[in-house]
């Protein structure tokens, strides 16, 4: 079955001066996938007319389907409408379902209906509408040569409703589409060089087919299998086949054996053991925290935190000996184990876990430079602590602290639950 190539072009000055992050590629690129679209290019681009027509040009030639989003509002500098027209041979028309749906919208919120408004109604004629339940803008089909093109509205919520509602459907009904079979794992504590030296007999006996990638980010790395072809069950299978075949190479680092985040890995061990939680956080100021509550759920495995940044926190909050401190220190491994008896203790909790260290870009000193962390993890029975050095920016070091710490209580909860 032939591979069907996508094209994404984002249009907007504001995505180039950084202003907006361009989210629309990624979650536009995520939902053709899972339909076996693959999407070779992602480009953006400002609001130039002969840009937006030469990156339409060109991106024609080796893409079946091009997905183009923003440019569609009521002001002077949203142009992509009236190129498009230039770009079809196309002139606007008003169209009478996007009409309405602007008069409803309008309605609806009690706010006056202005000529400039009743424009977003207009489509250029050589398209087919695609109405949009979200917005004012309408999504707009079109069909050129072999090419599928789609415009959608660059306000996220907009597009993800358009995408859901009529984008995906209609390219699933239009073209003979083969599948793509992804199965990831999540690996902590370890370079990708590492992984790839030990996977590299299983990597290089891969059939043409199936693709292995390394995805790093922050201390973890994932390992994705992408399989491509049909029919989509003897593909699944055979991918599902190789996913079990390097499960136990990587055995040592991995954490999850699909694509979630660490403190995902971390909330569903504790809840299938029926355990809890708290975190005693200085130096990552309650972004652990901050990453455990994300998802609905939390609560049954969570119970809170305690964000003691000053030493006098560390010792009223908890209960960390003021000799302790003056002894050795806030960045110290004897603070930290004291922490995490203190937040367990607090928060009555079975675990806990307890971060300490200078993030920078000052603050650091000969015998404790910046990027110097503590990090603590315990239960009742024992606690383990280890120093780390990060020499990165300040965010960066947080993050890396944070994934060091989830990783830390991770293995330390599957060796106390025997597993």
């Amino acid at each position: 079955m032939k591979e069907v190539n996508a094209s994404i072009i984002t249009i907007g000055d504001e995505l180039l001066i950084g202003q907006t992050i361009d989210t629309n590629s990624a979650y536009i690129a995520q939902e053709l996938n899972r339909i076996g679209i693959w999407v070779k290019k992602r480009i953006a681009i400002g609001d130039i007319r002969s840009e937006i027509l030469d990156s339409l040009e060109d991106q024609s030639r080796t893409a079946q389907v091009i997905i183009i989003t923003g440019g569609l509002g009521p002001t002077a500098d949203d142009i992509t409408k009236p190129t498009l027209c230039v770009y079809f041979d196309a002139q606007l028309v008003v169209n009478e379902e996007a009409l309405q749906n602007v008069k409803t919208i309008f309605q609806k919120l009690n706010r006056p209906l202005i000529e400039r408004n009743l424009k977003q109604a207009e489509v250029p004629d050589k398209c087919t509408v695609l109405p949009n339940r979200r917005g004012t803008a309408p999504g707009m089909w079109f069909e050129k040569d072999g090419v599928i093109y789609v415009s959608l509205p660059g306000v996220p919520n907009e597009m993800k409703g358009l995408m859901e509602d009529s984008v995906i459907p209609r390219l699933k009904e239009t073209l003979e589409l083969p599948a793509v079979v992804h199965r990831t794992l999540l690996t902590s504590g370890v370079g990708e060089s590492t992984l790839a030296d030990t996977i590299e007999a299983f990597e290089t006996a891969l059939p043409p087919h199936v693709k292995l990638a390394y995805l790093p980010a922050y201390g973890l790395v994932r390992l994705r299998l992408t399989g491509r072809g049909a029919p989509r069950e003897k593909i699944e299978e055979e991918v599902s086949n190789l996913f079990e075949q390097l499960k136990p190479q990587v055995k040592e680092w991995m954490v999850a054996d699909e694509d979630i985040p660490l403190q995902e890995a971390v909330s569903r061990l504790l809840r299938a053991r029926g355990r809890t939680m708290a975190t005693a956080e200085s130096c990552t100021g309650g972004y652990i925290a901050e990453l455990l509550t994300a998802r609905a759920g939390a609560s049954s495995i969570y119970n809170g935190s305690v964000v003691a940044y000053a030493n006098a926190a560390k010792e009223e909050l908890l209960g960390v000996r003021h000799e302790t401190l003056e002894s050795h220190g806030a960045v110290s491994e004897e603070t930290v184990r004291e922490m995490v008896a203190g937040a367990r203790d607090r928060l009555h909790t079975d675990y806990a876990l307890a971060t300490s260290g200078i993030m920078g870009p000052d603050g650091g000193s000969d015998e404790k430079p910046v990027g110097t962390v503590w990090i603590a993890v315990g239960n009742a029975r024992r606690t383990i602590a280890l120093k780390h050095f990060f020499r990165f920016g300040r965010d960066r070091n947080i993050e890396l602290t944070a994934h060091n710490a989830l990783t830390m209580l991770y293995r330390f909860i599957r060796e106390e639950e025997g597993e």
